[in-house]
């Protein structure tokens, strides 16, 4: 029997939520655990406060968990991209970076903007060949990419990344994983990346606030050299951390963020993320064969493989507001408008968002 994805959503009838890829929803648990973890966090008895660094240990041990990576390369950081850039300061200055044409901008510009010197290779439909003709063109020794383009949905072929590590493996993988983690099942350890980050509040389910880094012993071993606090004096509240925790989170985590995070992946894991992203396949591949079949599809996400749980419809961003009158949430993006579909959405908000699509708009 299929499971109801959605009833563990607070989501209204005529809501068609179509936007995960801008902001994802808390599961109804989820929302319930914050009001009281806040409540009692700031309650003048509790010992809540004094327990942060034991609590943030435990919500690493969930991410490794998640991601099969051991919790000590683990980072909590409070966004992708405040990890990322911490990242970047301790990359080779003098690295030749390969990137992707179009990329996300916390991705693209932070690199640009610290003055690597980078060469890019085009996002089409032979994506990966042309990776690898870019690699051996300019003999990078850094790739850093999105797993999932943000305004396209483009997805790089995870076996290809796999194949790409055994055949450079001193090429330094990096991979943002913001649009695909909580979409399949992910194990770092066998993915061919060094490093991976994300964020936690679109298919994670996790909420804003919070985002981790994960790293190899290659990638720690290219950061830092030296692991050990060597002669450095650290306040007894830190001992027991590496150099590479105090790099990675200086000052306060927060807590409340970091376990709304921990109660998203945990949510995932107990319905089982294998058959959420079974079932959201399914519906994403109704969806493109739908989307395909009336035109709004570019023919390179059309003649690709791999399909994201993202679309960018190729219509006239003008039908935006009409579209959020509709209650289809969605939002403009590069030349079209752009939709993702969850564990939380299913055959009854395709079918709302066709038919809008074919009176108000293909009409």
């Amino acid at each position: 029997m299929q499971v109801n994805y959605k009833s563990y959503f607070d989501i209204p009838d005529d809501v068609c939520y179509l936007t995960t890829p801008g902001s994802g929803l808390l599961p109804t648990a989820s929302k319930d655990w914050r009001k009281e973890r806040d409540a009692e966090f700031f309650s003048a008895m509790t010992d809540l406060r004094e327990k942060q660094g034991e609590f943030n240990q435990a919500v690493k041990k969930s991410i490794g968990d998640f991601f099969t990576i051991a919790p000590d390369h683990v980072y909590n950081t409070s966004n992708f991209s405040t990890g990322f850039n911490a990242l970047l300061g301790r990359l080779p200055q003098q690295a030749k970076v390969l990137l992707l044409e179009g990329d996300y901008p916390s991705v693209n510009f932070s690199v640009i903007l610290r003055g690597f010197e980078y060469v890019t290779a085009q996002i089409d439909e032979q994506l990966e060949d042309n990776i690898i003709a870019a690699i051996k063109k300019h003999q990078p020794s850094i790739f850093i990419f999105s797993i999932v383009q943000y305004i396209s949905g483009i997805k790089i072929n995870l076996e290809f990344i796999k194949q790409l590590k055994s055949q450079f493996p001193e090429l330094l993988i990096i991979g943002d994983g913001t649009q695909y983690f909580g979409t399949e099942v992910f194990d770092f350890s066998q993915s061919g990346f060094d490093i991976v980050g994300a964020s936690g509040y679109k298919w994670l389910l996790g909420g804003y606030g919070n985002g981790f880094i994960l790293a190899s012993d290659y990638a720690k071993h290219i950061l830092f050299p030296e692991l050990s606090t060597g002669n450095i004096e650290i306040d007894s509240m830190w001992v027991g951390k590496n150099i590479d925790q105090l790099y990675f989170e200086p000052g306060h985590i927060d807590t409340l963020a970091q376990g709304t995070l921990q109660k998203g992946l945990q949510f995932l894991t107990e319905l089982g993320l294998e058959n959420t992203a079974a079932y959201t396949h399914r519906l994403v591949q109704l969806a493109k064969d739908e989307l395909s079949k009336r035109g709004i599809l570019s023919q390179t996400v059309i003649n690709r493989t791999e399909t994201s749980t993202i679309f960018n419809l190729q219509i006239d961003q003008g039908h935006f507001n009409m579209l959020m009158e509709h209650q289809i949430k969605c939002f403009p993006r590069g030349n079209g408008i752009r939709i993702g579909f969850h564990l939380y959405n299913d055959e009854s908000d395709l079918e709302k968002l066709l038919k809008i699509i074919d009176t108000k708009i293909l009409k």
